[in-house]
């Protein structure tokens, strides 16, 4: 997969380590951009955000968030012994880490989980990975070379495809089946120059036209990633791609 990094910030202290309806026009979703002011504020956070956990677990961080121009990033945060939540949000106020009034005034940006197993094992075991070319469908051409399979069900299609170690499908309803391979070309064309983290061993994403149900998971070992609660699917990809290190 032909990709470049557009987004990489190094930092001294080392960061380590998202309901439209069917009548939504998929030319519309457009990649969140944060100005350069708000990049280097969202590291400042993104540090702050990792401080207040207060784990043992090794995790990475990602190393931006997209943020409105005139907005702050802040979160809630939750640790326990084998896993940590940290939920981002996007808020008009520059409120605390953690505090009460972010879910009733600030913006979800997606939700973040990380959990530790006790071998990387048990992990892989928790990503739902598929070789979409050993499952059957119908073939359709995603651009690229790439070959993606489509497979129908209960009302749902989904438009599945392999890129490296990952496993990424998109989903849409049967009566608009174009939207389905729209969003999917447009996701193949955005990983031609953007990177997703490599994972340890796989990473499974799952897209959805109507901007509710993204998911994308990783493993790294031991440890497995999940992104939800992220609207626009590209947006959840933007997010994903800046865990790449």
């Amino acid at each position: 997969m032909k990709r470049t990094i557009v987004i990489m910030f190094l930092l001294s202290m080392s960061i380590i380590g998202a309901c439209s309806d069917n009548g939504k026009n998929q030319d519309h979703i457009s990649v969140a951009q944060s100005s350069k002011e708000n990049n280097v504020a969202s590291i400042e956070a993104l540090q702050h955000i990792k401080d207040e956990l207060n784990t043992a677990i090794p995790i990475k961080m990602p190393t931006m968030l997209p943020v409105a121009e005139d907005a702050f990033l802040t979160a809630t945060t939750r640790a326990e012994e084998n896993q940590i939540e940290i939920i981002f949000y996007e808020s008009k106020e520059d409120l605390p880490i953690n505090d009460l009034r972010l879910k009733d005034s600030a913006t979800v940006i997606g939700r973040l989980l990380v959990k530790q197993y006790q071998s990387a094992e048990g992990a892989s075991a928790q990503i739902a990975y598929n070789d979409f070319s050993q499952n059957g469908g119908q073939e359709v051409d995603l651009g690229y070379s790439i070959k993606g399979y489509q497979d129908a069900g209960a009302g749902a299609l989904w438009t599945g495809w392999n890129e490296g170690r990952w496993a990424l499908a998109t989903h849409t309803r049967t009566d608009n089946p174009e939207a389905g391979v729209q969003l999917a070309k447009q996701v193949v064309e955005y990983l031609e120059s953007h990177m997703l983290p490599i994972p340890k061993q796989y990473g499974m994403a799952q897209l959805d036209v109507y901007q509710s149900g993204n998911l994308i998971v990783w493993q790294d070992e031991r440890l497995v990633y999940t992104l939800d609660s992220i609207q626009d699917p590209l947006q959840a990809l933007e997010i994903a791609m800046a865990f790449y290190q």
